[in-house]
């Protein structure tokens, strides 16, 4: 058996009902809304493709049949882009585990968030989890509108939205992009709802150290989860370094 695959696998979200943006999410997923000329998870598969990545699933739920409109040949700049429908909604972590069959030649794959656009300098996080290959690490930022992840002095995430009541040496935004060890699924229960927020949280609580921080202030990120921030968005991807 050959040596499996690692980093060249990207899990993007796209099965959310974008609730928070509607009207303009009706008829269109969130990910595949406009934003400087081209959609929003296009601007993901660049950052992707400029890490490495040669291979994208992205899950389905609302208007799927967008996502095929938008890549009719299942690929984009020559990747294959490859969808798994979910008629009932999985959520983060439900959905990875729900595309677990499609990784047995990886070792550990990228996810990131639908919602998110961002220049970060993704080979930080990816040599950053090769240090050590924690069960998982999270980018994260030291400033932002929302600092809810504690870290430790030795650089594990110790708890997530105040869950466990574990202070850290210093909080920070979680960004949406993260890395996993594909064996981290086994943990997931298969074809129910569940998130990673819960999933980092049970294997913190029963191995700790399991997840990791790769803090990264450089380049320039945000999420579309308000109109607010959509707006301020849609033409500034000028200066995006993909």
């Amino acid at each position: 058996m050959g040596q499996k695959r690692r980093y060249t696998t990207a899990f993007i979200p796209g099965a959310g009902l974008g609730l928070r943006l509607r009207p303009l999410t009706e008829r269109c997923p969130k990910p595949l809304l406009p934003a400087g000329g081209r959609s929003v998870i296009t601007c993901a598969m660049d950052h992707l493709i400029s890490a490495g990545v040669d291979r994208f699933i992205v899950n389905t739920h609302h208007c799927p049949e967008r996502y095929r409109e938008k890549f009719p040949d299942g690929a984009w700049r020559g990747k294959p882009v490859l969808f798994r429908h979910e008629p009932v909604l999985l959520d983060t972590a439900g959905g990875l585990k729900n595309i677990e069959d499609l990784l047995a030649d990886d070792e550990a794959i990228v996810c990131y968030n639908g919602d998110v656009i961002s220049d970060l300098p993704l080979g930080d996080l990816l040599e950053r989890h090769e240090r050590r290959r924690p069960e998982a690490t999270l980018a994260l930022r030291s400033t932002g509108p929302l600092l809810n992840v504690d870290v430790n002095d030795g650089g594990e995430v110790c708890d997530l939205r105040g869950e466990l009541g574990t202070r850290g040496s210093r909080r920070c935004l979680f960004t949406g992009i993260y890395v996993v060890e594909t064996a981290l699924l086994r943990h997931i229960e298969p074809a129910r709802p569940s998130s990673v927020i819960d999933l980092f949280l049970r294997r913190i609580r029963v191995q700790p150290g399991s997840i990791r921080a790769a803090v990264i202030d450089g380049g320039t990120w945000t999420d579309i989860g308000s109109p607010e921030a959509y707006d301020r968005i849609r033409g500034g991807l000028e200066t995006m370094k993909w």
